[in-house]
């Protein structure tokens, strides 16, 4: 009986390892998306430029920091949308709401706007990135309930999260999101 589960299992694990190969990262598998992040916008009223970007920005997040003088709109960086939050914008496409369900991924975006000859050019950048804990989380479900290291304590105060702040990787930049904006600002700039 253990030679036939040793010859099936030595016999499955290329299967499953050759899945796994197969996979190829966003940026090989949406190859199209990797185009202009800034547009052109005609026009010559500041207030009304700024307020319909600020609108259209909003939607997908929640304004940090604007400078109206140097043009920079910054954003608060927000946990990636999963497949279980389908009203939220911040995650463009299935791969990038799986990546929100299975890992912890934030998203922060820099927008730019520059007066250039009779207009505005409008850029976009959205920087993803990927939590770094520096162990396991003690987040268990039950865990201030049911300690298992500390044998009796009289502090009732037993709920705790996170010991040390997590760290952040940058991932690199959402092609499919900044394109996605760049889409949405176009349709709220053709409507007069």
């Amino acid at each position: 009986m253990l030679v036939r589960i040793f010859i099936l299992s030595m016999i499955l694990s290329p299967l499953f390892l050759a899945g796994c190969a197969g996979m190829r990262p966003v940026a090989e598998a949406e190859p199209e998306m990797k185009t202009a992040h800034a547009m052109f916008v005609p026009g010559d009223n500041d207030e009304a430029m700024w307020e319909r970007t600020i609108d259209v920005v909003h939607n997908y997040f929640e304004i940090a920091r604007e400078n109206k003088m140097d043009g920079v709109i910054e954003t608060q960086p927000k946990v990636g949308a999963s497949l279980f939050e389908p009203w939220h914008r911040d995650a463009a496409g299935f791969h990038n709401r799986l990546e929100g369900t299975m890992q912890s991924i934030r998203r922060r975006a820099f927008i730019n706007i520059r007066r250039e000859n009779g207009g505005y050019m409008v850029a976009v950048e959205v920087l993803k990135e990927l939590e770094d804990l520096p162990g396991l989380a003690a987040n268990a479900p039950g865990a201030a309930t049911f300690q298992t290291s500390n044998p009796l304590q009289r502090d009732l105060n037993l709920v705790v999260g996170q010991t040390t702040p997590s760290g952040w990787i940058a991932v690199g930049r959402d092609t499919a999101l900044e394109q996605r904006m760049i889409s949405a600002l176009e349709r709220e700039f053709s409507t007069n």
